[in-house]
């Protein structure tokens, strides 16, 4: 039976959508709906599962459930350390903001208390002058748009 388009706009949103489910070889992937060949979390627990469980070879296992081996040793060691929350995608990217240091951020904020006319590219111009630092006009932009919900929300 096809997964449901839902289902499927969920994985993809929530980043666990498995890019190729169709080689997963898997017999019980396909049969119904309860193991979902597209739910990449469900595919890595139950791939994990076969290897720790029932003893099978990584090679056999990434050629039945469609994974690299590298996928599986990160799954298995994620799972490890976290359980089933170690199975699901992280954020990609900076965690934190490395450019825009608080010191910056107040500085900007500062500028624009007094000057609510400059434009994001004109803060960036002022901010290199005074730290430095290359900052992108849509950084500052997201920055300030952030800020304003958070004082919105209050």
């Amino acid at each position: 039976m096809p997964t449901d388009p839902k289902k499927l706009q969920s994985l993809r949103a929530s980043g666990t959508l498995n890019p190729h489910p169709e080689r997963v070889k898997h017999p019980h992937f396909g049969q119904g709906q309860f193991l979902d060949p597209h739910d990449l979390v469900q595919l890595k627990y139950e791939t994990v599962r076969a290897v720790e469980i029932e003893g099978q070879p990584i090679a056999q296992a990434a050629s039945q459930f469609g994974l690299s081996r590298p996928t599986i040793y990160e799954a298995q060691e994620n799972f490890r350390l976290a359980g089933m929350e170690g199975l699901l995608p992280r954020k990609r990217g900076p965690k934190t903001a490395r450019k825009l240091t608080p010191e910056i951020r107040q500085y900007l904020e500062d500028l624009v208390a007094t000057h609510p006319e400059l434009k994001a590219g004109e803060l960036v111009r002022r901010a290199r002058r005074r730290f430095g630092v290359e900052l992108h006009p849509r950084t500052v932009e997201k920055a300030f748009k952030k800020a304003k919900r958070g004082r919105q929300r209050s």
